[in-house]
């Protein structure tokens, strides 16, 4: 039985995020109509204040007992069992297909489609994970722990501005997830600025840092790939969305880490 979207409740639209976006047994407590599932990316950083807070509390923990290397590690290891290396399969995916497909739409979207990793993707991995050990490994653990707190729920925010600005670069039937988001409202879009924005505001509060280039670059970042996406494929698909959130909240660290050390130079 079809059901209006707008029909369903709110809860059922965030639990669909959390069986989404994770691997955590949700579903085995409650199953929402299947038509949540088109909203999902409207409750994506609140998702991201549950993926933040795992990963940003089995660091600070595991540094009680461990080398900061040893529990960055772990804490990267904790949320890709969380999330199923959702965003990283996207990831390999994107750089796959935009590396090794030109600038043929089809012969890109076909590359994304395809599950086999190839030499972009590997290589792209790495290059991430690497990056991303170094820049939590260069804070200490507590202001890494506080940094990703803020980090992925403002990526994930940012990052699901795409679905508003082109379409689906697919026909719904192709779609690897089965599911295509519905375009926000005004009052998703205030929703999801809020979960986003929300930490980051804390954030900056409690640490006193420059707020104008934390904000500032990662949208950028995610502004620049947005333009890549529309020139390639004139639309978004899963894979990009994930690509486009890791590299997003990957400069939100690169950047702190920048402007610290700008900061200790003047």
């Amino acid at each position: 039985m079809e059901v209006n979207i707008d029909q369903t409740h709110w809860y059922d639209r965030v639990w669909a995020a959390l069986i989404f976006f994770t691997r955590l047994p949700f579903w085995r407590l409650h199953e929402p109509p299947k038509e949540c599932y088109q909203t999902v990316v409207e409750h994506w950083p609140l998702v991201g204040w549950l993926t933040g807070g795992v990963m940003a509390a089995t660091l600070w923990l595991s540094a009680q007992v461990f080398p900061t290397s040893v529990s960055v590690v772990i804490a990267i290891t904790v949320r890709i069992l969380l999330t199923g290396a959702l965003h990283e399969d996207g990831l390999a995916d994107f750089f796959d297909g935009f590396g090794g497909g030109g600038n043929d739409r089809q012969r890109i979207l076909a590359i994304m489609k395809d599950s086999h990793i190839g030499t972009y993707g590997v290589i792209s991995l790495i290059l991430y994970l690497l990056l991303l050990f170094y820049c939590l490994g260069w804070l200490t653990p507590r202001q890494a722990a506080l940094t990703i707190l803020a980090a992925d729920p403002y990526a994930k925010m940012l990052t699901s501005q795409m679905v508003s600005m082109m379409p689906y670069a697919r026909r719904e039937e192709e779609a690897k997830a089965k599911v295509v988001y519905r375009k926000m409202s005004v009052v998703n879009g205030i929703s999801l600025a809020v979960q986003g924005l929300l930490p980051m505001a804390l954030f900056i509060w409690y640490t006193g840092v420059a707020w104008e280039a934390l904000i500032l670059i990662p949208a950028l970042v995610m502004y620049f790939l947005y333009l890549l996406i529309w020139r390639k494929i004139h639309g978004y698909t899963g894979d990009c969305c994930g690509a486009v959130c890791l590299l997003v909240e990957l400069s939100v660290y690169l950047t702190l880490i920048a402007s610290s050390t700008l900061m200790d130079q003047l």
